[in-house]
């Protein structure tokens, strides 16, 4: 099966590492769809962020060899209709916690109403569990240490990016 791992990943982290790696395991095919989320500002254009995650994904020890995850940047529109255009009936979505699931719940069900699209959610690991791309920016703009959280390759181009 294969299956979408949509997100804005601004930028990748562990713990995006961690539910890619987990995905690749159980499923033949993972694309995961660098989207725009016009609610959220970037840090870094949709193109970088493809290259972040590949670069990511080749120094990560789970995923080095995986050879059933794409990376792909999606433009804009619905993400029900991006999943039927590339025949993927479901989507991977990792939670950190109740309120994760409490904002992906009903975008799971109208994605479900609207075209049959299944969501799957994957429970993320408790070392990251306080991760997320938008606390990493913030951190790092504060001078904060974020290694351990962020791939080398984020971590050099958020440093580069100061």
């Amino acid at each position: 099966m294969k299956v979408v791992c949509p997100g804005s990943y601004d930028p990748i982290t562990m713990g995006h590492l961690d539910v890619i790696a987990r995905s690749a395991r159980l499923f033949d095919e993972v694309v995961v769809a660098v989207v725009h989320n016009p609610k959220k500002s970037g840090r870094f254009d949709p193109e970088v962020r493809a290259d972040l995650i590949r670069r990511s994904l080749e120094e990560d020890e789970r995923t080095r060899e995986t050879r059933n995850v794409t990376i792909e940047t999606v433009a804009g529109g619905l993400l029900v209709d991006y999943c039927t255009s590339i025949g993927a009936p479901a989507v991977v979505k990792g939670l950190r916690s109740g309120t994760d699931f409490a904002y992906e719940l009903p975008m799971a069900l109208m994605n479900k109403h609207l075209s049959e699209l299944e969501t799957i959610f994957v429970p993320g690991s408790p070392e990251y569990e306080h991760v997320s791309s938008s606390l990493i920016k913030e951190v790092h703009s504060g001078g904060g240490n974020i290694e351990g959280l962020v791939p080398g390759a984020v971590l050099s181009a958020l440093n580069a990016s100061r």
